[in-house]
């Protein structure tokens, strides 16, 4: 890791140079592609004379057929068929634009589009016009970035730290992951598939990035396995959605040896580039809080269109954020278990606490947690310390899902709380003020793997985090009087006022709110005949009373205005008899209307006769309104009760500061 820092300083001290024409936030338009750029010069030197013979002999061959020759004379997946390289460019200050950009463009296909996707070119003229680009060249030909020097892993070190520092105000989980979470998420990954699987001689196992970034998740992974099994082949897959991320992560597989095209630029949620493929492993750290409204469209249709033969059938979250989507996207990649491939997938992802608990029952996040836990897909969730990561310091999970259980992990979810596992570090990077240490890592993964309950472990069954949110009903009960108070309501009502308005034009509408009017003052009139000091507590009994009055003046009503008149003579009262919406249903209080939310391993009548009756004898269930949710509240399962200070403890703590304070006060004061 020397040459990693070393190398991360070199550069940024390149960067310095550019100030001036170029914000610090603008450095990385520059360092970047030519970091990629002097790493790919680097690469290639050894086999730069040789590619230019055989692209001489073959010149007239179409570049698709020249091109697996020359990436056979330069043993890497690409080549350069220009007669520059970072030294000659140097020979040449006066047409040094030219000759980069002909230097650029004599890479073969898949490296031009890494370059491409910087959107390079455009940077040149401005450098060359601010007499930038000749002194930027030579401070990076003087960077040793030969595989020899800087291995690939280190490489990808390179990368990242670049980008952070370019990007300190980007969204939380952007770019990139500390790598001792990415670390951590590897080992809890693979944990189960250690000894049966992965150690098999020859072993090619495929691993998914849905939010790629620089690719760091794939090269760890690939580490890993390579550490456990020197014969296997983790092949990497990944889609990104930020242009310079997509490149540096194509070029870094390029470098590899790896086949480039598995990395593809695009909208993972909203333009799967993978949309056949299915993998053994999936890893992502999808962005938090990110609002996804901007390409709900074509989200929402997959949804109801296709349903559970598309990604998002168990449902869709709020707009507001999109990490959810990416749980159901990276799901939907997840190999079936068969005969011909028992071990079927293993999935993980970062998430934000909003993932355990957003959303009451019968919404879009409850609904998804309702399929995962239902159809057994959680293994495990682990709590991560606060201030791990870059540019947020919020509350982070791992979880671990997996469409194959161990036996004795079906219908069980282990919670590992890991808050406290951590390092402050020396000097904070950015948000980032804490680390895992190795041995905590170690031990994470212990406690995990060993699933044994402890103060930092918790197992639960997958029913423990459902439950049945019920609709609790009381009944309406209501009183009539006709007052001048409650006529004054009655001409207030919507359905009443509505009688002296019209849709009508010109003439035709001046005669109908007029006919409204005379309407109105009628019923007002028959309405007055029954004004009284007596209080009818029985709606049946008083709306007889008013249909009576109403049909002896030859007054027909409709059942709007019917309903406005009663409810601006109505009031509520507790003495009041029931109000029924027929003969045999009683008419809830929608102002009394409550939910209670009722674990799903307990009986709803039990607990409703227990809990509700006691209180309001009256109530009663409206089980056309249940709702069976989910949530993971995964703070309160490891919540610890710390007592009070006694009154007299505080007060004493009190006066001892008022006699430092004294005491201090006495000094300044001489």
């Amino acid at each position: 890791m020397i040459n990693f820092q070393d190398k991360v300083s070199f550069i940024w001290s390149i960067a310095e140079i550019l100030r001036g024409p170029y914000k610090p936030e603008d450095y990385g338009k520059i360092v970047l592609p030519l970091a990629v750029l002097r790493r790919f010069d680097c690469v290639l030197e050894s086999t730069k004379e040789e590619v230019l013979a055989k692209a001489e002999q073959f010149a007239t061959m179409s570049e698709e057929a020249r091109e697996p020759i020359l990436n056979r004379v330069s043993k890497q997946n690409f080549h350069n068929t220009s007669k520059y390289d970072f030294k000659k460019l140097l020979t040449d200050s006066d047409n040094i634009a030219d000759n980069l950009r002909d230097y650029i463009n004599g890479f073969s296909k898949v490296a031009r589009d890494i370059m491409e996707h910087f959107d390079f070119d455009r940077q040149i003229d401005k450098l060359d016009q601010n007499n930038l680009l000749y002194l930027t060249i030579k401070r990076f030909s003087e960077l040793d970035l030969h595989p020899e020097t800087v291995s690939n892993v280190e490489m990808g070190y390179v990368f990242e730290e670049l980008i952070r520092r370019f990007s300190e105000h980007a969204e939380a989980g952007d770019h990139y992951t500390p790598r001792e979470v990415i670390r951590l998420m590897t080992h809890l990954l693979f944990l189960h598939d250690d000894a049966n699987i992965l150690t098999k001689p020859g072993l090619t196992q495929t691993l998914y990035d849905a939010a790629a970034g620089t690719g760091g998740m794939g090269s760890v992974a690939q580490e890993y396995l390579l550490n456990l099994n020197p014969t296997a082949h983790l092949e990497f897959f990944g889609q990104e959605i930020n242009p310079e991320s997509y490149a540096i992560c194509k070029a870094d597989l390029l470098i590899k040896g790896e086949d480039a095209t598995n990395i593809r630029l695009g909208n993972t949620l909203s333009n799967d580039k993978f949309p056949t493929d299915k993998f053994d492993y999936l890893i992502s750290n999808p962005p938090y809080g990110v609002d996804w409204k901007s390409y709900e469209k074509p989200i929402k249709a997959e949804h109801e269109q296709q349903g559970f033969d598309g990604r998002f059938g168990p449902g869709t979250p709020r707009t507001s954020d999109g990490q959810l989507l990416f749980l159901l996207h990276l799901l939907s990649k997840m190999k079936d278990v068969t005969p011909e491939n028992p071990q079927g997938s293993r999935l993980a992802i970062i998430m934000n606490g909003s993932p355990l608990f957003t959303g009451d029952a019968g919404s879009g996040e409850s609904e998804i947690r309702k399929y995962v836990l239902e159809n057994d897909l959680v293994e495990g969730i682990v709590a991560l310390p606060n201030d791990l990561f870059y540019n947020t310091g919020i509350a982070t999970y791992i979880w671990i899902l997996t469409n194959n259980k161990a036996p004795l992990s079906k219908g069980k979810v282990r919670l590992i709380n890991a808050v406290d596992f951590y390092k402050k570090m020396k000097k904070s990077m950015g948000s980032k003020r804490n680390e895992i240490r190795e041995d905590q890592l170690n031990e994470i993964v212990r406690l995990y793997g060993d699933a044994q309950p402890n103060e930092s472990v918790k197992i639960f069954d997958n029913e423990d985090f459902g439950y049945a949110k019920i609709t609790v009903e009381r009944p309406l009960r209501l009183n009539f009087q006709v007052s001048e108070e409650r006529l004054a309501r009655v001409v207030e009502e919507k359905g009443f006022a509505n009688l002296a308005t019209s849709k009508k034009k010109g003439d035709a509408a001046h005669f109908e709110i007029e006919e409204g009017k005379k309407l109105q003052a009628q019923i007002l009139h028959v309405l007055r005949t029954l004004e009284s000091d007596e209080v009818y507590k029985n709606r049946e009994v008083f709306t007889k009373i008013l249909k009576d009055a109403l049909a002896e003046a030859t007054i027909k009503l409709g059942a709007s205005v019917l309903k406005a008149i009663l409810n601006g003579l109505s009031e509520k009262d507790e003495t009041a008899d029931v109000c029924m919406k027929n003969k045999k249903d009683i008419e809830p209080d929608t102002d009394l209307r409550d939910t209670e939310s009722v674990p799903l391993k307990e009986d709803i009548e039990e607990y409703f006769a227990r809990e509700v009756l006691p209180h309001v004898p009256d109530a009663w269930i409206d089980h056309s309104k249940t709702k069976i949710g989910y949530e993971i509240p995964f703070t309160r399962q490891f919540y610890k009760y710390t007592a009070l200070r006694s009154s007299a403890e505080i007060m004493d703590e009190i006066r001892t500061l008022e006699v430092e304070i004294a005491e201090q006060l006495k000094k300044v004061m001489g």
